[in-house]
């Protein structure tokens, strides 16, 4: 969800939508956003889901992590000395502020 959100491909999807665009049958899926819910990483919005503050910082931890060897800087981007190393937090928030950049 938190990847949608970023590329502006919906900010409340259904559970519909999440059991589409991940592949999973809708039935199987259920059970893990009501769980979400409850730890305070979604909430209901319309007749959909959307990230929670909470949420929305794993995600971008998340995305941080396994994301990591394909979002390193490439030539003109930070270095080794680039604040964004000190932690995935960062990193997320390094990517970020670069990806609205251009």
């Amino acid at each position: 969800m938190y990847w949608m959100l970023a590329e502006g491909l919906a900010e409340q999807p259904t559970s519909s939508d999440l059991a589409r665009f991940l592949a999973v049958p809708a039935d199987t899926l259920a059970p893990f956003l009501d769980r979400f819910a409850a730890e305070g990483y979604l909430e209901p919005a319309g007749s959909g889901y959307k990230l929670t503050e909470a949420g929305e910082q794993a995600g971008k931890r998340l995305f941080a992590d396994e994301f990591a060897d394909l979002t390193r800087p490439g030539h003109g981007e930070c270095d080794e000395d680039c604040w964004c190393h000190e932690s995935p937090d960062e990193a997320a928030r390094c990517l970020e502020e670069r990806s609205h950049v251009h």
